[in-house]
């Protein structure tokens, strides 16, 4: 299982911003958006917002990549068209390459990796700074 992370942001207009949302609702998202995740391996996939920041959080199978979904979804007309309709919403971050919605975020930190790494460590170590 993998997850990553990628941001993208929204025109900052409250009006706007309340229409995107409610476009991803349960009963507002085309079918065949959620079945061209499925297809490609998404397992889960997370929206959050902060203002006008969105963050995406994908867990798929290990089998997954981001060119296989980019190339399915090239592939779908009905996906198209709704990321036409959500790009209306959307705004690039200004880092963002040419054409590029999501931009990966790189983590930089697991509590669950750190204590994994400080477990093996040899008992007794002290930890820096103690």
């Amino acid at each position: 299982m993998q997850q990553l992370y990628f941001a993208l942001d929204l025109h900052d207009d409250p009006a706007l911003i309340a229409k995107y949302e409610e476009w991803h609702r349960p009963d507002r998202i085309w079918p065949e958006i959620v079945q061209s995740l499925r297809t490609a391996g998404v397992n889960e996939l997370r929206i959050l917002r902060c203002g006008n920041r969105l963050i995406m959080v994908i867990e798929a199978s290990a089998e997954f990549s981001i060119s296989k979904l980019t190339t399915l979804q090239s592939e779908n007309p009905r996906v198209q068209e709704w990321e036409a309709l959500m790009w209306r919403f959307q705004s690039p971050l200004p880092f963002a390459g040419v054409g590029e919605k999501w931009v990966p975020m790189t983590p930089i930190f697991s509590l669950r990796e750190t204590l994994t790494a400080q477990k093996g460590d040899e008992a007794g170590t002290a930890m820096p700074g103690e």
